[in-house]
């Protein structure tokens, strides 16, 4: 019998687990704080860990990665607020296998520890189309995409839409791709920069040969020249073998370092050396190795910005600015939206052996609505749960997330002393009704100027409902959506909570 370890310091969660885990087969022991969940890992060795990422007495990067220490190969999964959209690519970045997001969804869970526990504790990110900046692959989701060739190109997987933003990012995808020019991708978390860097390297000279990507954020200062340059046994404290490099195991293909501008300073003079010299050498050793290396890095900072605040060196900048690519966020491939969301509806619904074929019009409407920070893996989050809620052949609006479905977009004038700089500038905001459809189909989108915002008739019970409703929204961002939590702060019992949200909003629970 599998053995997990729950660890949450909301008692009511680490309960409802324990009860849910056993009765599906699964040992269960639990720890309310991120010390006694490492206690337990001293003790007894997990086949699988389940843990908060917001823990009191620790950060959850920090405990992720204590995990990892301990046991490489125990898959982490990791639980957190939906909305956590950095946390989730930081985890994946830090080793954790997936995440799970409040409210816990039942098939969800077991489904990530089925796969968990089948990977041998191998991160989804090894399996990501995009990798640490990416999107899952899985074996059944693989079999889709051969009826979708035209959302993708290559292995990589990426998605090329078919709106003028994804074919001018293919373009330069085309034009570059066989050179050996070093490039710079620029993009928001979950854009895919690395299913990009592969996408080149597929379609470069150089795709008989190794695509090594690094995660520049992910790693620390002590450890960033060993990872990049390798080092021999002995070389320092901890040195207990010698390893290679990534320069190493990148020779003769591509390296991709992604947030690259993370990178402590004395690294990228290194760095610079390695890219200039065309040779490495490893740390403790005296001999020099040529490499033939073809370098792309990503980063969420203009790097022109970085050095010129003294985080990034020009000379390492003009090295790599050969040619920069920009990727398109999500929210400008408007007329994609709805394409990639059929195409990952059809990845789910073959994953889950369910029969889920459309999205319902009112659910479309919301998607084209929302701004969709976490871009396309978010997307597929969404739908991932969304089909899981669903009744019927049709994604619906009620099985969307609280939050996606009451975001809406302001726009104001922001007038300056200067006439030439007024300009039209985007406020997202989450305390906004819903798009209202309307019988005949269209949308009114609950958008005001600060003047406009005065015109409605006053009414007493619509004000009041309103403030209640922002009330709860701001309880449930700072409990992390966690509705047990959310309900404290307020100061009222969950069941209250419940019964206001649905007052609120009927159709959501």
């Amino acid at each position: 019998m599998p053995l997990i370890y729950v660890i949450d310091d909301d008692a009511d969660i680490t309960a409802l687990l324990k009860r849910f885990l056993s009765k599906n087969g699964y040992e269960v022991e639990v720890a309310t704080s991120g010390k006694e969940g490492l206690a337990k890992l001293e003790a007894r060795k997990p086949d699988l860990v389940m843990s908060d990422f917001r823990l009191g007495d620790y950060d959850g990067a920090d405990l992720l990665v204590r995990m990892k220490e301990m046991y490489a190969d125990v898959p982490v999964i990791i639980i957190t607020g939906y909305s956590d959209v950095k946390i989730a690519v930081k985890v994946l970045r830090l080793g954790a296998f997936d995440y799970v997001t409040k409210p816990l969804l039942p098939e969800e869970i077991l489904l990530t520890i089925k796969k968990a526990l089948q990977s041998g504790g191998e991160s989804t990110q090894h399996d990501h189309a995009f990798t640490s900046d990416s999107l899952s692959t899985t074996p059944s989701e693989k079999k889709q995409q051969a009826s979708n060739a035209h959302y993708k190109k290559g292995n990589s997987n990426y998605l090329f839409g078919k709106s003028d933003a994804s074919q001018n990012l293919l373009r330069q995808i085309e034009l570059v791709a066989p050179t050996n020019y070093s490039i710079i991708i620029y993009g928001e978390s979950g854009a895919g920069k690395e299913g990009v860097a592969r996408t080149i390297h597929e379609r470069s000279k150089r795709s008989s040969k190794p695509f090594v990507a690094m995660d520049c954020g992910a790693i620390s200062k002590e450890l960033a020249n060993s990872e990049l340059f390798g080092h021999e046994k002995g070389s320092f404290t901890g040195a207990l073998a010698q390893k290679i490099g990534h320069f190493e195991m990148a020779n003769g293909g591509t390296l991709f370092l992604d947030e690259v501008s993370n990178l402590p300073y004395d690294v990228q003079v290194a760095l610079l050396r390695v890219v200039q010299e065309r040779k490495v050498k490893r740390i403790g050793s005296t001999k020099e190795i040529d490499i033939d290396v073809r370098i792309i890095v990503a980063s969420n900072e203009r790097l022109s910005e970085a050095y010129k605040k003294g985080k990034f060196r020009e000379d390492l900048y003009h090295r790599f600015n050969e040619f920069g690519i920009e990727l398109p966020p999500l929210r400008d491939r408007g007329e994609d939206i709805i394409n990639f969301a059929h195409f990952f509806l059809e990845q789910t619904s073959a994953d889950l052996g369910k029969h889920i074929t459309g999205i319902e019009p009112e659910a479309q409407k919301i998607f084209l609505n929302y701004s969709w920070p976490g871009n396309l893996r978010e997307l597929k989050n969404v739908i991932k749960r969304a089909a899981l809620l669903s009744e019927g052949n049709e994604i619906q609006a009620r099985a969307l997330p609280f939050e996606l479905v009451n975001q809406s977009k302001l726009f104001f004038e922001d007038s300056s002393t200067d006439n030439s700089a007024h300009q039209t500038q985007r406020i997202y905001t989450e305390h906004v009704p819903a798009p209202v459809v309307s019988s005949n189909n269209t949308t009114t989108n609950h958008s005001y100027t600060a003047a406009s915002s005065t015109k409605e008739p006053l009414n007493l019970k619509k004000a009041a409902l309103e403030a209640e409703y922002e009330t709860i929204l701001n309880a449930l961002k700072q409990a992390n959506f966690n509705k047990s939590k959310a309900a404290q702060i307020l100061g009222i019992d969950r069941k209250t909570l419940y019964n206001k949200m649905k007052l609120i909003n009927p159709d959501k629970e």
